[in-house]
């Protein structure tokens, strides 16, 4: 498979996004760098630069259009647990974040925390697959692979 890369400046800083032969996001993330983005495979594609349809979604988004990465298409693999969580995040509205609590339970296994956070953490299309829409049961950040600031940035624009 060969996978196209691009990098384009947003408000958080250099934004990376992977796409596949059909346009649809396998990674992305504020980072310069490919081989960070990269990293968040499990199998590594043959790369070559070049222009992503994703990256007028998220200059939209950035724009102020919050929905324009809902239509994204993206592409994951991942157990059957994983790729349900995956589309759960998809469907987190801007300015409504849960907790790892209410992630569980939205994905009908309320006692599954500990997977619900691990589905945010294997993500790997950070953006269009809204992961940051996750909070400690506490109302608190928590990690987020691409740094807490971005998280609290993203959160704070979706708030309003």
């Amino acid at each position: 498979m060969t996978a196209l890369i691009e990098t384009i400046d947003t408000p958080d800083g250099a934004f990376t996004l992977l796409v596949d032969e059909q346009q649809r996001v396998l990674a992305s993330g504020w980072t310069a760098e490919p081989e960070a983005v990269l990293a968040r495979l499990t199998a590594r594609p043959e790369v070559r630069e070049g222009r992503t349809e994703a990256a007028a979604a998220a200059a939209a988004y950035y724009a102020g259009d919050l929905r324009a990465i809902d239509e994204v298409a993206v592409a994951q693999s991942g157990t059957p647990l994983q790729l349900a969580g995956w589309a759960a995040l998809r469907r987190i509205a801007p300015g409504e974040p849960l907790t790892y609590t209410g992630f569980a339970a939205a994905l009908g296994r309320p006692s599954a925390v500990r997977a619900a956070a691990s589905i945010c953490a294997r993500n790997a299309p950070a953006l269009f697959v809204p992961c940051h829409r996750v909070l400690r049961g506490d109302g608190t950040l928590g990690g987020f692979a691409w740094g807490v600031d971005v998280k609290r940035r993203l959160l704070e624009r979706e708030a309003h």
